[in-house]
């Protein structure tokens, strides 16, 4: 007498996708990373080769034949590019410390029940996310609060965003009302439960608030074209669409008196303006990356 025993393999286990299909997946994922990173690396290549390998390129290097700083060097010497680089860094810098502060002050009041205005103050601020004023509104407002040519044109129009004081209400909503209910037995006023309290508890949140606001404020240049005509209170992105995507000429006195016929190759200088726009967001990325999942999770859990 046989004995037949039947194995039963439990439903949901997944044997893993077949050799083929993973291969598949494989070329697929180094085709986009081929796309993404080969034009940084030409652009890179371009701004340090020689001119002589450019001009034998075409214009753009892939790979250069040798390291030649000279482009840089000629974007540092005191000219457009150098003073646009400055501008782009007050406006950054203030700007989002600016907009940081207001946003907060603002989702924290926006998020205690029975706070002054609460509720017209929420729907103003739902409404600039679903309609924004025009063009020509927005002009004759800055117009009339003397901003035209100022730094401040820059800012205080964008200062305040909707969507990011929605994330950070979210996120002092989900605050425990115990936490700030004991300091506030203990003596504690409103101002120093939010400094004292949820600013430290809010850190993972503001670094991703902050980030999309230095990130907006560094690649902002249609204000910058609208409101600014003077040449020395561009910012850094107004140079690079105005000499590299409009294919503008840089002249000599563009770059601090540089005498013509010592210039680099025009592609060299528009891919190191290029690289020059691209380095600081590189560089503050990394370490704002951490907090990244779980400042935007915890920001949208709750509305």
């Amino acid at each position: 007498m046989s004995m037949q025993t039947n194995v039963r393999v439990p439903k949901g286990i997944d044997d893993g996708p077949a050799a083929s299909a993973r291969i598949v997946k494989g070329i697929v994922l180094l085709l986009c990373c081929t796309v993404v990173i080969v034009p940084f690396i030409g652009v890179i290549s371009t701004s340090i080769a020689s001119q002589q390998h450019v001009t034998n390129s075409g214009g753009f290097v892939l790979w250069p034949d040798g390291l030649n700083l000279d482009a840089y060097k000629s974007i540092f010497n005191g000219g457009v590019v150098q003073r646009a680089l400055v501008v782009s860094f007050v406006i950054t810098l203030g700007g989002t410390l600016i907009s940081l502060a207001g946003s907060t002050m603002l989702a924290y009041a926006l998020s205690r029940p029975g706070s002054f205005g609460q509720r017209p103050m929420l729907m103003i601020v739902l409404f600039s996310i679903l309609f924004s004023p025009g063009l020509i509104p927005n002009y004759l407002v800055v117009k009339e609060f003397g901003l035209l040519d100022s730094l401040l044109a820059l800012i205080l129009p964008t200062a305040i965003n909707g969507f990011n004081v929605i994330v950070l209400r979210s996120f002092f909503m989900s605050i425990p009302d115990s936490v700030l209910d004991s300091a506030r037995c203990d003596g504690a006023g409103d101002f120093r439960i939010f400094w004292s309290i949820v600013l430290p508890l809010s850190r993972a949140v503001l670094a991703v608030v902050g980030l999309f606001y230095a990130v907006g404020y560094w690649n902002a240049f249609f204000n910058a074209m609208l409101y600014i005509s003077d040449t020395a209170k561009w910012p850094l992105q107004l140079v690079l669409r105005t000499y590299v995507i409009n294919n503008t000429e840089l002249s000599s006195g563009d770059l601090g008196g540089a005498a013509a016929d010592q210039l680099p190759p025009q592609e060299s200088i528009q891919m190191a303006i290029l690289v020059v726009s691209l380095v600081p967001i590189l560089i503050v990325y990394p370490f704002l990356q951490r907090h990244f999942s779980k400042g935007m999770l915890t920001g949208a859990v709750k509305g």
